[in-house]
């Protein structure tokens, strides 16, 4: 075969676990008996739905106290400016001394202060109220309970009630060894492969049982900093999941395009040979028709191919097959295959090499 210099996509592919879009964990935040459950474990539900009813009676009453605290407080606060206002009147006259009047602006003052007080007090009971109605903050799929009617359950508990998460769109986590990642910056800032940066990357992914995932992805970021336990870094894609077919927890693969490469050639692995030492080697027909020996440097592998960025020249004639048969150095008869056309005649091919008789 002839081979050409060609620019050829970097494609990496990471290991990596989905991770739901959005979680909340659904806890009291007043505590009571729990009355009844308003939701089937494992259902969609949205964001302010009831999903559970925690016994209101105290909050209810809490409520209405508050109100009549304040009835009371507005009724003192209206005595107090009544008084307040004829005291003003008897001072101009010099009916009653300028302490008194003070006195009574001061006591309308304070009135005026406790119905704000207990205005506040009605507010904050009616919130507690209304929490006795444990409601969804989010839209997603709600899993199992962990209570039942008649548990008794606790402000800001430690454990959560249940938990909802949003799975469309679903985020991928996948793992990059922290030495691979340096090792691509360095490609990119030495200028061997050309950076993506500014561009929407596609995520290609297969699910644990090998099978190909319908929809594509997109990358959405790289982690600033490195796991200090495995020495890795976090890179985050994003992917529709309108049937649920990916869950949190599951294993994934997932392949996207790094960069390009230019000025390289891909090469069938099947036509790289390797040394005693285990370098890669190709053997190449010279323009005297001898077998020459090339010391090859692979990139990386692109499906059953590699890509290689030394070792062949533009136009090189590459032997990639019948290696048994020849030699280095050997003299050898450039060939053309024959291609069987649809009729069964022979047509010719692309270029190989045979080792003369």
């Amino acid at each position: 075969m002839v081979v050409h210099k060609t620019r050829v996509e970097s494609t990496r592919e990471l290991p990596g676990r989905a991770r739901a879009y959005r979680e909340a964990e659904i806890r009291p935040q007043v505590t009571g008996l729990i009355q009844s459950r308003l939701f089937t474990e494992g259902q969609m539900v949205t964001a302010g739905q009831a999903l559970y009813q925690i016994d209101a009676s105290e909050y209810a009453a809490s409520v209405n106290s508050a109100k009549a605290a304040l009835q009371r407080a507005e009724a003192t606060a209206e005595a107090a400016r009544q008084t307040a206002s004829r005291y003003q009147r008897l001072s101009e006259i010099n009916a009653v001394s300028r302490e008194n009047y003070d006195q009574a602006v001061a006591a309308q003052r304070q009135a005026e202060a406790d119905v704000a007080m207990q205005k506040a007090a009605v507010q904050s009971a009616s919130i507690n109220l209304a929490r006795t109605k444990v409601t969804s903050p989010i839209d997603g799929r709600i899993g199992r309970s962990t209570v039942t009617p008649g548990a008794l359950v606790t402000a800001n508990q430690a454990t959560a009630l249940a938990n909802v998460l949003q799975l469309d769109p679903i985020y991928l986590d996948l793992t990059a060894g922290s030495s691979k990642i340096q090792e691509w910056k360095r490609d990119v800032a030495e200028g061997r492969i050309q950076s993506t940066d500014g561009e929407s990357v596609d995520v290609k992914i297969k699910l644990e049982d090998g099978t190909v995932y319908p929809e594509p992805g997109k990358v959405e970021f790289g982690e600033v900093s490195v796991d200090e336990t495995a020495g890795s870094v976090i890179i985050r894609a994003v992917v529709a999941n309108p049937d649920g077919l990916l869950l949190p927890g599951m294993y994934v693969n997932a392949s996207f395009s790094a960069g390009a490469y230019d000025d390289v050639f891909v090469l069938p692995q099947a036509a790289v040979n390797r040394d005693t030492k285990g370098n890669p080697t190709a053997m190449v027909v010279s323009a005297d028709s001898k077998v020459e020996v090339r010391n090859l440097k692979i990139i990386e592998a692109s499906g059953s191919d590699w890509i290689v960025s030394d070792g062949l020249e533009d136009g090189d004639r590459m032997i990639v097959s019948g290696f048994q048969k020849i030699q280095p150095g050997a003299s050898v008869t450039v060939k053309q295959p024959m291609a069987e056309t649809a009729g069964g005649t022979q047509q010719p091919g692309a270029d190989m090499a045979a080792g003369k008789p």
